[in-house]
C-alpha cells in the first residue's frame, strides 16, 4: 500500500492518517464544501472535495469516494466509524474495483449488520443471548403474547439499528401496541428498514465491549474489554478500560465468546462484540460492530498497540505480529466525547462558533481532535468536537487526571459535554464502580451540575483571595 483514502472526516479522519504517514504510506482526505477548511484536509497529503454540506450528498457517496480513489491511484480506503464504516455494497465496490476496503469482508458486515441475523449466526457457538425472538415481528398480537411470555419489561429494537434509535422499553403490556409503532416507524426513518424483534429487558445492566482483531490466516485475539455504561439517549459519553467489575475468569469468558462471535462470521481486521452485564455479573451478546470503535483509544493504551496499524497490516494480508499470550492489561485508560451538547438542557446540540478553543496538554493526556479555534460547528455532521483521553496506572490516577483534563480543556461559543464529564468522574457511583446504563437517570440532572459549578466558583473565589492576600502581604492585626 503506497496510498490510503480515508472516507471520513474530523478527529476519525486525522487519527488514522497519523498512523498512515507514521507507517510511510501516502494520505488522501475528502471533504464536503462545509469542511473546506477542517484540520483532516489540511493534514492529509491530497485532498479532494466531494460534494456539498449534507452527507449524503458527499460523505455518504460511494461512487464518488471510488471515482477520486482511481483518479488517484488509491491502493485502499479506510472508511474509519459512521458514514460507509459499515456498509456491505461499498465494501461490495471496493473489492469490484480492485480497492482494498480496510475492514471486514461484506459478507461478515451483511451477517452482523442484522442483529436477527447475528443471533443466528452465533448460535452454534453457545453464546449466551437475553430470551427474546429470533425473527423480525410482523403479527404484533403474536408478538404481544410472545412478550407476556418474556414477561415485562421487555425492550423493542430495531433489527437493523444502532445509536439507540428504533429502540423502547415496554413496562407493561397496555402501553405494548403503541411502543411498538414508535419503534417501527423510527426504524424505518432511521434505516429504510422496519424489522423489529424483542427481547427481555435486562433492568440493571452494564453495557461491556470486548475488541477483536482478526487476520486472513485464522487467527483472532482479544485485546480486553471496555466499559461503556455512562449513556445519554442509549449513546455513549464516557468509557474506559477495563472495566472494574470483571474478574479474570470472567473476562477470559468474554473474550472467547467474542473471538467465537468473530469466527462465526469469518470476520477479518478491527471489530467490537457487545455484551450486556447484569447485577449478578451474567453477560448476553447484543450485536458486532464491524469497524473500528469510537472509543478504540482506550484500548491502545491499556494493550500497548496501535490498533489502526493493526487494521492496515491486516488489510495487507500480513500475519497479526501479537498472540493472544502477549497481550496483558497495563493500567486505566478513561474517554470522555467532548460533544456540543448543552448538559443543562437535556443534551441538544449547541450550535456556534469555536471562540477560544485550546486543548489539555501534558503526561499521560491525549485528545484525538478535529477542530481549531475560530470554526463554526457544522448543523450537517454528528456533534463530537474531540475524545478526551488519559491514562494511569490505577483507575483513581486516571480518573484525577481526567478531571484536571478537563479543566485545562477550554471552549466559549457552544456549550459542551465538558462539566457533565467532569460530573461523573466526581459522583461516588462512578468512582465507586456501582453503577449501570441508568447512571444518567438515576443520578444526574441540570440542577445537580449547577450546584456543582456554584461550589466550584466558590472554591475558585476562595483561592484567588488567599493569593491575592498573600501577594498584597495583608497582616490580620490581633483586636
Amino acid at each position: 500500500m503506497k496510498k490510503i483514502l480515508i472516507a471520513n472526516r474530523g478527529e476519525i479522519a486525522i487519527r488514522v492518517m497519523r498512523t498512515t504517514k507514521k507507517m510511510g504510506i501516502k494520505t488522501v482526505a475528502v471533504y464536503s464544501e462545509a469542511d473546506r477548511n477542517s484540520p483532516h484536509v489540511k493534514y492529509a497529503d491530497q485532498a479532494v472535495c466531494i460534494g456539498p454540506a449534507p452527507s449524503n450528498e458527499s460523505y455518504l457517496r460511494g461512487d464518488k469516494i471510488i471515482e477520486v480513489s482511481k483518479s488517484l491511484q488509491v491502493d485502499a480506503i479506510h472508511p474509519g466509524y459512521g458514514f460507509l464504516s459499515e456498509n456491505a455494497d461499498f465494501a461490495e465496490l471496493c473489492e469490484a474495483n480492485d480497492i482494498i476496503f480496510i475492514g471486514p469482508r461484506s459478507k461478515a458486515i451483511k451477517v452482523m449488520g442484522s442483529k436477527l441475523a447475528a443471533k443466528e449466526t452465533v448460535k452454534a457457538y453457545n453464546i449466551p443471548m437475553v430470551p427474546g425472538t429470533e425473527e423480525a415481528i410482523t403479527d404484533i398480537p403474536e408478538a404481544k403474547k410472545i412478550a407476556k411470555e418474556i414477561g415485562f419489561p421487555i425492550l423493542i429494537k430495531a433489527s437493523a439499528g444502532g445509536g439507540g434509535k428504533g429502540m423502547r422499553i415496554v413496562e407493561n403490556e397496555g402501553e405494548f401496541e403503541s411502543q411498538m409503532d414508535r419503534a417501527i416507524s423510527e426504524a424505518k426513518n432511521a434505516f429504510g428498514d422496519g424489522s423489529v424483534f424483542i427481547e427481555k429487558y435486562v433492568a440493571s445492566p452494564r453495557h461491556i465491549e470486548i475488541q477483536v482483531m482478526a487476520d486472513m490466516h485464522g487467527n483472532i485475539i482479544h485485546l480486553f474489554e471496555r466499559e461503556c455504561s455512562i449513556q445519554r439517549r442509549h449513546q455513549k459519553v464516557v468509557e474506559e478500560a477495563p472495566s472494574c467489575v470483571l474478574t479474570p475468569e470472567l473476562r477470559a469468558e468474554m473474550g472467547q465468546a467474542a473471538i467465537n462471535v468473530a469466527r462465526s462470521c469469518d470476520y477479518i481486521g478491527a471489530g467490537t462484540v457487545e455484551f450486556l452485564l447484569d447485577e449478578n455479573l451474567n453477560f448476553y451478546f447484543l450485536e458486532m460492530n464491524t469497524r473500528l470503535q469510537v472509543e478504540h483509544p482506550v484500548s491502545e493504551w491499556i494493550a500497548g498497540v496501535d490498533l489502526v496499524e493493526l487494521q492496515i497490516k491486516v488489510a495487507r494480508g500480513e500475519t497479526l505480529p501479537i498472540k493472544q499470550e502477549d497481550l496483558k492489561i497495563n493500567g486505566h485508560a478513561l474517554e470522555l466525547r467532548v460533544y456540543a451538547e448543552d448538559p443543562m438542557n437535556d443534551f441538544l446540540p449547541s450550535v456556534g462558533n469555536l471562540e477560544v478553543y485550546q486543548l489539555p496538554k501534558g503526561e499521560n493526556i491525549r485528545v484525538d481532535n478535529g477542530f481549531e479555534e475560530g470554526m463554526d460547528i457544522p448543523i450537517y455532521y454528528d456533534p463530537m468536537l474531540s475524545k478526551l483521553i488519559t491514562y494511569g496506572e490505577s483507575r483513581e490516577e486516571a480518573i484525577e487526571l481526567m478531571i484536571k483534563a478537563i479543566d485545562n480543556y477550554h471552549i466559549t461559543g457552544v456549550e459542551t459535554t465538558l462539566p457533565f464529564g467532569r460530573f461523573v468522574c466526581e459522583h461516588e457511583a462512578f468512582r465507586s464502580g456501582n453503577f449501570d446504563t441508568h447512571f444518567v437517570k438515576k443520578h444526574y440532572s441540570p440542577s445537580l451540575l449547577e450546584e456543582q459549578h456554584k461550589l466550584e466558583a466558590e472554591i475558585a473565589a476562595k483561592i484567588a483571595l488567599k493569593r491575592y492576600l498573600k501577594e498584597q502581604k495583608v497582616v490580620r492585626l490581633p483586636m
